[in-house]
């Protein structure tokens, strides 16, 4: 290889390919934690560099140019490998002090994650936590993530996975908008109440239709995506709310909208890159997840 041939800078090549992938400036900016006149300057350096154009402006965005499409597969397996130099790396340390970055869904970040973070930064307090509240699935191989907390079994092969426990959720509501449904005790009943969904599509009623329920669109004239406010709005008054029986149970506002109702079963995966795997400072997290995990 002739090693005198290459010379460009790799810092601006991924400036170059993470404004490819996120579309502007400054949304590379975001990603890579660093400010949006850097990216600007490392792109125009590249293009100097190279003698090219890269962008074009469309509007207020960014568009590839033919030559920018062409150099961008190139630069995108450069951005793989290393993502794969720095988790070899990184599985490889033997130093427990530094950072973990941990994705979780919106309720177990808020509410059961914590004392559990808080437990282990007295213990190893040489261990930096970034805790990401997403129902989103973090891409641990693009390291958006470290270890995640997730509710299903992982089918990458590079992924590692281990299932800490199963647990429950219930249908709530409070007391008084189950009065005012006649305080109903069979599914039947349950059915002419208004419940608070995610999204726009059939999936949730599908799934309690399956269970029992008879339900359409019309029983969901409350859409939030975010359970932290689905969840308020159900302790509001507002309708009925899907909640782990961990969350559920203990708040004082709340009561199982109907007892005979059968539970929806939430299995708990931890789950982290295989080549990490073999690092201390995630073993000790990864661990203490596990076995508090499966306490609650």
């Amino acid at each position: 290889m002739d090693w005198r041939s290459t010379t460009f800078d790799w810092n601006r090549a991924r400036a170059f390919l993470v404004t490819a992938e996120e579309g502007s400036f400054s949304a590379a900016a975001r990603a890579l934690g660093i400010s949006q006149p850097t990216i600007g300057r490392q792109v125009a350096a590249l293009e100097q560099e190279l003698d090219v154009v890269l962008f074009e402006r469309v509007g207020h965005g960014l568009q590839l140019t033919a030559t920018g499409n062409d150099l961008l597969e190139h630069v995108r397996p450069m951005g793989e490998a290393a993502v794969r130099v720095s988790l070899t790396a990184a599985g490889q340390s033997l130093s427990i002090d530094g950072q973990v970055c941990i994705s979780a869904a919106e309720i177990e970040a808020f509410y059961v994650l914590p004392p559990i973070v808080a437990r282990l930064r007295e213990s190893h307090p040489g261990i930096e936590i970034e805790l990401v509240a997403t129902n989103a699935t973090s891409d641990l191989g693009r390291r958006e993530a470290d270890i995640a907390v997730r509710s299903f079994r992982p089918k990458q092969p590079e992924l590692v996975a281990r299932k800490v426990r199963d647990g429950r959720a219930w249908l709530y509501a409070t007391p008084d908008y189950l009065a005012r449904l006649g305080n109903p005790t069979t599914a039947a009943d349950l059915s002419k109440g208004q419940f608070l969904g995610f999204d726009r599509s059939d999936t949730l009623i599908k799934g309690l239709n399956a269970m029992g329920l008879s339900l359409t669109p019309d029983n969901f004239p409350v859409i939030v995506g975010n359970q932290l406010v689905q969840w308020e709005l159900a302790k509001q008054g507002v309708g009925i709310c899907i909640m782990t029986e961990e969350v559920g149970d203990p708040e004082p506002r709340v009561v199982r909208a109907l007892e005979d109702f059968p539970p929806f079963p939430v299995p708990t995966w931890l789950t982290t890159h295989r080549e990490l795997n073999t690092s201390r400072r995630l073993r000790v997290v990864f661990d203490r997840l596990a076995e508090e995990l499966s306490a609650c």
